[in-house]
């Protein structure tokens, strides 16, 4: 025995195999092996961007071959017809209620997370996503859309945000000296789970696909099962730092910057900071600014860039015919892919360059080059450049994704890492509201634009695209904004060390880093990125195919 209470593995005398003190590293642990288990749930929970590939054949999922339309079908008999073909707008409201119930989910509950550990909400989200596909699964089996709403929707939403925020405060506390790059790799997977999931899922409905069905209800059975392995995997491989430790052979460095804190900010204060609300709203116009494009990459395209996609340049989209639209909306795909990968590469870029630069000055960057860029794409445009075009919005959305990367380390070093996962969690009711915003504004205008009579082509965006540049403008200034905390938020170090009791129990005896962190990418890690990695690299490899088209 170490200590009163305790036993030599680490682990706390009679806690239960998900609690938090059961999870606390012994000597020996790798802390390379944190991250894979983080993919390995993100990656999971990352499908949520990837599910609109279902939405087409579930809409004939009666008529099979064909939509059994019903003109007066409105949104409430929907919830319960089981007659007619739902419609995509039907259906696209799972979206919508994925990201509202993951900022919800992530904001009610990340203080109960912080106390139980992310083993035990890592176990819980599994339970909720797949559960809550299975249950859609079985609203697919007897055409109760209610059900797929409260299934994928609602429960599977609760899963999203307790599977998100799980890492964070934990790979932030295994990588002090790299907090931005762990945070970057763990949410990479968010951004990169539909590269996977997307091409799996056709796979299945095509493998699954009768005379009688369109094979979506076997494909959720099939991806819940698998995502249920990976992602208990995943919970069952985290552990967490025992309180005191740090890196083996690392100091903290003297402060070379005023916005970052070596102190800790409790939680039910953190909210009561204007530096709270003002990293909430640089959350939500940088996020805002992103999602409108995400949700139109597709037809933003089609219509702006038209028959010069298949070699036509003097033709209109109003003037192609049904294949020539086709054959334009399978390149428009491919720019969508392309989107993705700059999506998932910004978000170790700009994690991993904030450590470097500092996570105010990579907001800086976001905001002035998304200015400079989305100012500049009519522009663009109307010169019918598409390499120009597609590398801005490449560019603007590896900052879309690198804000969300970046967004827990710069709560940890203004509020302190002791409870960055709940505040964290709390900032992401700005990815809820800009969920309902980008798209809204993105949308609005365009038939806006329409009904005034503007056809489709480079001018029917030029207004969007100078109103995104506005909103991130007002980011810009609600950056400069922040300052450090004052003294007065900042918990004393009594407090700190209750909180934390339990697990300096676990690491008395030892001093320094304990044994713990050590061995780099040894064979154990590199097996448990291997498990992560390939999958992620099949998806990169099926985009890449995919994006082929877009440039001959």
């Amino acid at each position: 025995m170490t200590a009163a209470g305790t036993r030599t593995d680490g682990a706390l005398a009679g806690g239960g195999l998900l609690d938090r003190e059961r999870i606390v590293a012994r000597p020996g642990f790798n802390r390379w092996l944190v991250p894979p288990a983080a993919l390995a749930i993100h990656l999971c929970i990352g499908m949520a961007y990837g599910f609109s590939v279902f939405w087409l054949p579930l809409s004939k999922s009666l008529g099979i071959t064909a939509s059994t339309a019903c003109p007066d079908l409105t949104l409430a008999s929907a919830l319960f017809t089981t007659t007619c073909d739902w419609r995509v707008a039907d259906l696209g409201w799972i979206y919508t209620l994925f990201f509202v119930l993951l900022g919800s989910s992530a904001a009610i509950w990340g203080g109960w997370l912080e106390r139980a550990g992310p083993r035990k909400a890592g176990v819980v989200s599994a339970c909720c996503w797949c559960g809550g596909i299975i249950l859609a699964a079985i609203g697919v089996i007897t055409h109760q859309l209610w059900m797929m709403w409260l299934g994928a929707g609602v429960i599977g939403g609760i899963g999203l945000g307790l599977g998100y925020i799980s890492p964070v405060s934990t790979l932030i506390k295994w990588f002090p000296d790299r907090r931005g790059m762990a945070t970057g790799m763990a949410i990479m997977g968010f951004g990169g789970g539909a590269m996977i999931g997307a091409p799996l899922a056709n796979l299945l409905m095509n493998a699954f696909k009768t005379d009688s069905s369109v094979g979506v209800w076997q494909t959720f059975i099939v991806m819940a099962v698998i995502y249920f392995v990976f992602m208990m995997g995943g919970a069952f491989g985290y552990r967490i730092p025992p309180a005191g430790w740090r890196p083996e052979g690392w100091t903290p460095p003297a402060a070379k910057s005023t916005m970052i804190t070596t102190k800790h900010v409790h939680l039910r204060n953190a909210h009561r900071t204007k530096q709270f609300w003002l990293i909430w709203a640089v959350l939500c116009l940088n996020v805002s600014a992103g999602i409108g494009v995400i949700g139109m990459a597709s037809p933003m395209l089609q219509e702006i860039f038209a028959g010069s996609l298949i070699g036509l340049p003097d033709v209109g989209f109003a003037q192609l015919d049904a294949g020539q639209k086709a054959s334009i909306a399978t390149i428009a795909a491919g720019f969508a892919g392309l989107l993705s990968l700059f999506n998932i590469g910004g978000r170790f870029f700009w994690a991993s360059l904030s450590d470097k630069i500092g996570r105010k000055n990579t907001y800086y960057c976001f905001f002035v080059l998304g200015i400079v860029l989305y100012a500049l794409a009519p522009t663009f445009a109307g010169m019918g450049n598409k390499a120009l075009f597609v590398l801005s919005f490449g560019i603007i959305l590896s900052m879309y994704g690198g804000g969300f990367a970046t967004i827990p380390a710069y709560l940890a070093d203004i509020f302190g890492t002791q409870f960055v996962g709940a505040i964290h969690g709390r900032l992401l009711t700005a990815w809820a509201t800009a969920g309902i915003v980008g798209p809204v504004v993105v949308n609005y205008i365009r038939e806006a634009q329409i009904a005034a009579g503007v056809a489709p082509g480079p001018t029917l965006y030029t207004g969007t695209m100078y109103i995104l540049a506005g909103m991130l403008a007002l980011g810009l200034i609600a950056n400069a904004l922040i300052r450090p905390l004052s003294d007065r938020w900042f918990m004393s170090d009594d407090e700190v060390a209750a909180l934390q009791a339990k697990s300096a129990a676990v690491s008395a005896g030892p001093t320094g880093s304990f044994g713990i962190g050590t061995g780099g990418l040894d064979a154990k890690a590199m097996l448990a990125w291997a498990v992560v990695g390939i999958p992620l690299l099949w998806g990169v490899w099926v985009t890449l195919r995919a994006t082929f088209a877009l440039f001959g």
